[in-house]
C-alpha cells in the first residue's frame, strides 16, 4: 500500500520538531548565560531599583522565577526529544508498511509530547488519522474484477 503521504508528513514533522529542540537547547544555553552572569543580574537589579513600587522581596521573586522557568525549559526539551524517538519509531513502522495503527499510535502520542497544538503536531495527527483510515483493498474484491464477464450464465434458460 502507498503510504507516501504519511511517510512525508511524519518527516517534515520530526524535522521541525529537530529544528525546535535544537533552537530549545540555544535558547537554555542563552537563558543560563543571563541568569549566571553577575554583570547581567547586577544590570537587572539596577534596572529593577529604579521602578519605587519594587520592593526588594520582588527582586528575590523575579529571580526564584527565572530559575522555576529554567526548569520548565528542561521539561519542555525532554519532551520534545521524547516526541522526536517516537516519530521515528512511527517513520520505520510505515516505511515497510509493517504496522500501521501502531505508526499512527506513535504519531499522536509524539504530537502531544511535542506540543498539542504546534505544527509538527497537527502534521503528525494528520499522517495519523491517514494511518488509521487507509485500508489495504481485499483480495477477494480485486479477483472479482480480473475475473473476464461469461455471457453464458446470464442466458436465460
Amino acid at each position: 500500500m502507498n503510504r507516501t503521504a504519511e511517510r512525508v508528513l511524519s518527516i517534515i514533522a520530526v524535522v521541525l520538531t529537530g529544528i525546535g529542540t535544537i533552537l530549545g537547547f540555544a535558547g537554555i544555553a542563552f537563558f543560563n548565560l543571563i541568569k549566571n552572569d553577575p554583570s547581567v543580574r547586577q544590570e537587572i537589579e539596577m534596572e529593577m531599583m529604579t521602578d519605587p513600587t519594587l520592593s526588594p522581596s520582588d527582586m528575590d521573586a523575579v529571580f526564584a522565577a527565572f530559575d522555576v522557568f529554567g526548569g520548565f525549559l528542561w521539561v519542555i526539551i525532554i519532551f520534545m526529544i521524547l516526541s522526536v524517538i517516537l516519530n521515528i519509531i512511527g517513520i520505520v513502522n510505515i516505511w515497510n508498511n509493517k504496522n500501521a495503527k501502531l505508526a499512527g499510535i506513535m504519531f499522536i502520542i509524539a504530537g502531544l509530547m511535542g506540543g498539542i497544538l504546534t505544527l509538527p503536531s497537527i502534521l503528525l495527527y494528520i499522517a495519523a488519522i491517514l494511518c488509521f483510515t487507509k485500508k489495504p483493498p481485499l483480495e477477494d474484491e480485486l479477483q472479482f474484477v480480473d475475473q473476464p464477464y461469461n455471457d453464458d450464465s446470464m442466458r436465460p434458460l
